[in-house]
């Protein structure tokens, strides 16, 4: 995951006052020490530094949500209490984090151009639909049967928002990557990623949101479009992760910055293996109901059920491939020993979370104790991280220490380079 570091402490003198002018200020900022200028303390801080990787928040949470529903072994006050809990914070936060990305670039459009083209915080715009796609899963889970099918239509309309943005995401930031950076073997880590696995997710998403639906056409269509998400998403996956891997073998294993990034292949293999048996169990219940293969193949009656056998299978095969890369991360954070805190902390919770959904579904599809042990086990793992993560970075966001942007660097180059007077 990207880098996170702490922002440069200004020295104050007594006998020096920053400029009033952008342009004075400027300068002086960077030449002599003074206060710290106004945007670098208080709420311009916050709001100029607060990229899209905070939306990892909102998919360790609402993973975390989605997990208390569903455990194979659970109570009332955890499914309809605790992960209800977790849901509103996460619709919470999420309103939250909107609200201030979209002043930050209201107020600052020029940050917006940087981020983009920024080599390690661009692969966090996958973080975004990723995050919304959980709070859909949640409307229908918990909101559906409780206040109506209204519900799911309004999470349909969502669903569609949220699959064109993961599409849109999966195709140009890597486009930008490869047009813009051209990083070398050594650079590329696991976030390439990033941007991929949002049409995973949606895959998955589209699934759950057509079982909901009462319209069989509106629930055909979604499941067609899901199919090819989860197709898009899932080959371009593997060619990552083969470039990944053929990284690690040259280079060694990533910095301790970015260490915690070893846990990401580990998202698009679970949350796929969950996508295709969802989209699978989908299929045997809708595809009697239309006519889908029958035109063309009048005899075609079994389509539901070798879709439904085969998600299974291909969860089964993905399933053991994550808990392969489950390994090579565990491995790797314990000869790391000790690595700084920072917001690719987030990347411990998700990837371990929908690997925990995918051995959920494998535990109700094939009726197995074993997996529904392990989803205990892998559950519990996840809320625990989740809570570790989110004290350490609701410390340090009290401190200011993680509020930090390495786009804005660049930024500011080229301003000065360029004699502007306009500061970010």
């Amino acid at each position: 995951m990207a880098t996170i570091s702490t922002t440069a402490t200004v020295q104050s003198n007594p006998q020096q006052a920053c400029p009033k002018s952008e342009t004075d200020s400027m300068a002086a900022c960077d030449a002599t020490p003074c206060t710290p200028c106004k945007e670098d303390v208080g709420w311009r801080k916050i709001v100029r530094n607060f990229t899209p990787s905070w939306f990892a928040v909102t998919m360790g949470t609402g993973i975390v949500s989605i997990l208390l529903h569903n455990l194979p072994y659970n109570t009332t006050w955890i499914s309809h209490g605790l992960a209800v809990a977790f849901f509103i914070l996460n619709v919470g936060l999420f309103a939250v984090f909107t609200g201030i990305t979209v002043f930050r670039y209201a107020l600052y459009p020029e940050i917006w151009k940087a981020m983009v083209i920024h080599p390690a915080q661009s692969m966090f715009l996958g973080c975004f639909p990723m995050g919304f796609a959980t709070i859909i899963n949640m409307m229908i889970f918990v909101c559906a049967p409780a206040w109506g099918n209204w519900v799911v239509s309004w999470a349909w309309g969502f669903w569609w928002f949220d699959a064109a943005l993961s599409l849109a995401t999966c195709i140009t930031v890597p486009f930008v990557m490869i047009h813009q950076h051209r990083p070398g073997l050594q650079a590329v880590t696991a976030a390439s990623l990033l941007p991929i696995v949002p049409v995973v997710v949606a895959s998955s998403t589209g699934g759950i949101v057509a079982e909901a639906l009462s319209n069989p056409d509106h629930a055909f269509i979604t499941l067609i479009a899901s199919y090819i998400l989860w197709g898009i998403g899932i080959c371009f996956s593997s060619m990552v992760l083969a470039l990944y891997f053929h990284r690690l073998t040259i280079h060694s294993l990533p910095p301790k910055e970015a260490i915690v990034s070893v846990f990401l292949p580990i998202g698009p293999l679970g949350q796929g293996g969950f996508g295709i048996q969802q989209l699978g169990k989908v299929s045997l219940k809708l595809l009697p109901q239309t006519t889908a293969f029958t035109t063309a193949a009048p005899g075609a009656v079994h389509g539901g059920e070798i879709l439904y056998f085969l998600g299974i299978f291909l969860a089964l095969i993905m399933w053991g491939f994550a808990l392969v890369w489950l390994s090579f991360a565990l491995i790797s954070i314990v000869t790391m020993q000790k690595f700084p805190f920072n917001m690719g902390w987030w990347g411990f919770t998700f990837p371990l979370g929908v690997m925990a959904t995918c051995t959920n579904m494998l535990a109700q599809d094939l009726n197995s104790t074993f997996f529904r042990v392990m989803t205990m086990i892998f559950s519990l793992s996840v809320c625990l991280l989740w809570l570790l993560v989110a004290v350490r970075t609701l410390h340090q966001a009290i401190s200011g220490e993680i509020f930090f942007a390495p786009c804005l660097k660049d930024l500011r180059d080229k301003q000065a380079q360029a004699g502007s007077d306009r500061r970010v």
